[in-house]
C-alpha cells in the first residue's frame, strides 16, 4: 500500500506549505499528491519552486485557479477575474511555470484511487459534504467501476464520507482553509483516510506574507485569509446555490 499525502488548494502561501511539508507523515509518504490550485496566492513563484524542488516524489493535478492563470499570463482569459490575486500572480509566472501549469492533468489515479481538484469531471463544480446521494451519484457518471476512493479539494473544507461504497475525501486546504485555522491535508494509509491539520503562527506567517511577497493587496489578503478563518457554516451558505447542479 502507497502512503500518499494530499495536499489541495495551496493557492500560493508559501509559509503554509512549508508547515504541511515539515510534518513527519508527510516527510515519510511515499508520494505527495497535489489537488489542484497550487500557485494562485501571494507567493506563486516560491511556491512552485519548492514543488518542483521535491521531484518525482509529488504528482501533480491541475485545478481551475491553475487553468486560469496559464489563460491569464497568456492572455487567453476573456472572463472577469476571480480575484484581485491572480492577474498579479499570472504575471509573476516564469515561462516554465507556465508551461507546467499548463500541461498538469486534471485528474491522476494511483490503485483503486482517483485524484481531482473539484470533480473527476470537472476543474471547478461544486459538491460539498451534505450533498445528496443523487448529486455524488450525477457529478460521478461514467466513473470507473474499479475507482474505489475519490479524493478531491476545491471547496477547502475537509471531509470523508461514504458515497455508494465510495469513500470520497475532500484534503481541505492548505493556504486557505475554511472551517478551522491552520492548513488542512489528508493522509492515506493501508488503514484509510485521516485528515489532517499543521499547526501554524497566522501573525508570523502574515507577517512574512507582507515583508516577501510584492503583491499590492497583501495587507487586506493576510487580514481576510490568514488572521481571519471563515466557519463551515459560513462557506456552506455560500457555496450551496452552486453546489445543487
Amino acid at each position: 500500500m502507497t502512503t500518499v499525502a494530499v495536499l489541495a488548494d495551496v493557492h500560493g502561501v508559501l509559509p503554509a506549505l512549508e508547515a504541511v511539508l515539515g510534518e513527519a507523515d508527510v516527510q515519510a509518504a511515499d508520494l505527495i499528491v497535489l489537488a489542484g490550485d497550487i500557485a494562485s496566492g501571494p507567493q506563486p513563484v516560491e511556491t512552485l519552486d519548492l514543488l518542483t524542488g521535491l521531484g518525482e516524489r509529488v504528482v501533480w493535478v491541475r485545478g481551475n485557479a491553475d487553468r486560469e492563470l496559464v489563460e491569464m499570463a497568456r492572455g487567453t482569459y476573456s472572463a472577469e477575474p476571480p480575484d484581485a490575486v491572480s492577474p498579479w500572480a499570472a504575471g509573476q509566472l516564469r515561462e516554465d511555470q507556465v508551461e507546467l501549469l499548463a500541461g498538469l492533468p486534471t485528474t491522476v489515479t494511483v490503485g483503486d484511487v482517483l485524484f481531482c481538484h473539484a470533480t473527476p469531471r470537472d476543474d471547478e463544480e461544486m459538491v460539498l459534504v451534505d450533498s445528496p446521494i443523487s448529486r455524488w451519484a450525477q457529478v460521478f457518471t461514467g466513473l470507473p467501476d474499479d475507482v474505489r476512493t475519490v479524493v478531491c479539494g476545491h471547496t477547502h473544507m475537509p471531509f470523508a464520507r461514504q458515497v455508494d461504497r465510495r469513500l470520497v475525501v475532500n484534503a481541505g486546504s492548505v493556504g486557505m482553509p475554511y472551517g478551522a485555522p491552520g492548513p488542512s491535508w489528508a493522509l492515506l494509509t493501508e488503514n484509510g483516510v485521516q485528515l489532517r491539520r499543521a499547526p501554524l503562527d497566522a501573525t508570523r506567517a502574515a507577517a512574512r506574507i507582507e515583508s516577501e511577497s510584492t503583491y499590492p493587496g497583501r495587507p487586506e489578503w493576510v487580514a481576510e485569509y490568514l488572521l481571519h478563518n471563515y466557519s463551515d457554516t459560513e462557506a456552506l451558505e455560500a457555496f450551496r446555490p452552486r453546489a445543487e447542479g
